[in-house]
């Protein structure tokens, strides 16, 4: 804790009153004073503050947030008889002014409202992931920090706990950069992050189970953070049959990111998604070096994405390769707040399309699967496999384009659900173990694996929109469509079957 402080306030020229490190990050475990140390630094930023009738923010997500900052801060002043002299209290307005300077600390709950028109030099974050669960999250930290331009003495601090959900928009964008700083891969010496995270070999081979590896993420393990309670705690939580209390204990109190392979009941694909990754599969190059290409489509009400899913089946290597790509209807990012950030990250990476026009997904899908049918990849039959609900529009536009359904004639076909994709579910499963199915490495597929949960049903398991809840799934979906067709073998229309596949075709 007084290392933090002390590069914060250190990294100074108080020569030129120029902050040398304008930006922190710290990522700490929950319960390791963090509320107490963000009421601290900002007490103390405000009482060297030089500058008459500065600005000084804590910009909390909640107001109970605020409240756990401002308390503290108030107490400070209040059980200290030199500060209750220097600075004078206000709680129901929850600030602290300087009596001297007029400089003025604020403890507010965000909105777009209470930060507009800040001129803050000294800006402190608490609980940043929860920002990134926030629509329009990015505009309101930037115009809290606004002021800054104009205040070269000023820092700003983000403080956090790990989020109980995979990152997302604002706090992904920070933690990633943080990271990239750390790990020398991007040269910033105006930031410093410290961040009391896991190795991932670590989380690969579960040692954060370890109660001896507890103090990695706890620093103040055996001050506020008693090692019994954490063991206690673990015991009870990992025989417990509530998989998001799971997940929320490893995140909060042992720093461990939500990601595809941490919960018992989810698809165990999940286990080696990640290590089938292959950043060079893109559409284009899948088509280049694929004899036979399937294409899956999933897409339901305007609530839902409309998942494409295509696979290829290498020409050389006989692996299949896959990429996916979703459209989701503008509004949505209105209707489902919870998830609305994460989308605009997709967007970002290319992988998702926020439709300007209701018929935009339909149309992009189409012309798609007409690009992959014109060159002569496609088989000729069971080459488009659709959920046969919700598709008529879809089944439409595929025919205007001269690519007709399965009864006349053509390679679109219906591919039906629920216990019937069993065979993708498993099938996938063990190719992706086996290395012989690799995918386009896409974060919006990252994220859709790690939201598949399964459920069995007799013999069959099932992944499901049912299972998976308010998470969106419909690219693996759309996969799972594609895996059935091209695990008929398939040859395409083309007639690009390899020496290989004849060979099977001559013995057969």
């Amino acid at each position: 804790m007084f290392d933090f402080v002390a590069a914060i306030f250190g990294a100074y020229d108080s020569d030129n009153a120029r902050r040398l490190i304008r930006d922190f990050l710290l990522l700490i475990s929950k319960k390791n004073s963090k509320s107490t140390l963000a009421a601290g630094i900002m007490i103390t930023a405000l009482i060297r503050n030089w500058r008459h009738l500065a600005e000084l923010l804590i910009l909390a997500p909640t107001l109970e947030v605020a409240n756990n900052c401002f308390s503290p801060a108030a107490g400070m002043v209040r059980y200290d008889e030199d500060l209750t002299k220097l600075l004078h209290v206000q709680d129901h307005k929850r600030t602290i002014a300087h009596r001297t300077t007029g400089a003025l600390l604020k403890v507010v709950a965000a909105d777009s409202d209470t930060v507009s028109g800040k001129k803050a030099a000294f800006v402190l974050v608490d609980e940043l992931w929860l920002f990134g669960k926030r629509n329009g999250a990015a505009a309101m930290l930037a115009e809290a920090t606004g002021g800054l331009v104009s205040r070269p003495e000023g820092f700003v601090i983000y403080l956090t706990t790990h989020s109980d959900e995979p990152p997302a928009g604002v706090w992904k964008s920070k933690l990633e950069y943080f990271r990239d700083v750390r790990d020398g891969r991007i040269t910033d010496p105006k930031s410093l992050g410290v961040l009391y995270e896991f190795p991932e070999a670590m989380i690969e081979a579960e040692d954060y189970l370890d109660p001896a590896n507890f103090r990695i993420t706890n620093p103040n393990l055996g001050r506020s953070v008693s090692q019994e309670w954490l063991e206690d705690e673990l015991r009870k939580t990992l025989t417990g049959d509530g998989e998001e209390d799971k997940q929320t204990f490893l995140a909060k109190h042992l720093n461990v990111p939500i990601g595809t392979r941490l919960r018992r009941d989810r698809w165990r694909g999940a286990d080696y998604w990640a290590d089938a990754a292959d950043a060079t599969l893109t559409l284009e190059e899948i088509l280049d070096r694929s004899e036979v290409v399937t294409v899956g489509v999933d897409g339901g009400g305007l609530d839902d994405l409309y998942g494409l899913g295509v696979i290829g089946r290498c020409g050389e290597t006989h692996d299949w390769l896959s990429w996916n790509k979703a459209w989701v209807q503008s509004d949505v990012l209105d209707l489902r707040k919870d998830i609305a950030e994460q989308l605009k990250d997709f967007k970002k990476s290319g992988d998702l399309v926020l439709c300007e026009e209701p018929t935009q997904d339909v149309e992009e899908i189409s012309a798609i699967i007409a690009k992959i049918h014109e060159a002569g990849l496609l088989p000729e039959k069971f080459g488009v496999g659709l959920d046969p609900c919700a598709i008529s529009a879809l089944i439409e536009a595929l025919a205007a384009l001269g690519i007709e359904t399965e009864a006349n004639g053509g390679p679109v076909c219906a591919v039906y659900q629920g216990y019937r994709l069993s065979g993708a579910v498993w099938g996938m499963e063990r190719k992706l173990k086996d290395g012989t199915f690799r995918h386009a490495a896409q974060p919006m597929m990252d994220w859709v694996v790690g939201n598949a949960k399964t459920e069995q049903k007799g013999n069959a398991v099932l992944v499901t929109k049912q299972v998976a809840g308010k998470a969106k799934i419909d690219p693996l979906i759309a996969l799972f469509n594609a895996y059935m067709l091209m695990s008929r073998g398939p040859v395409s229309a083309g007639g690009g079957m390899n020496d290989y596949f004849k060979s099977l075709a001559g013995a057969a």
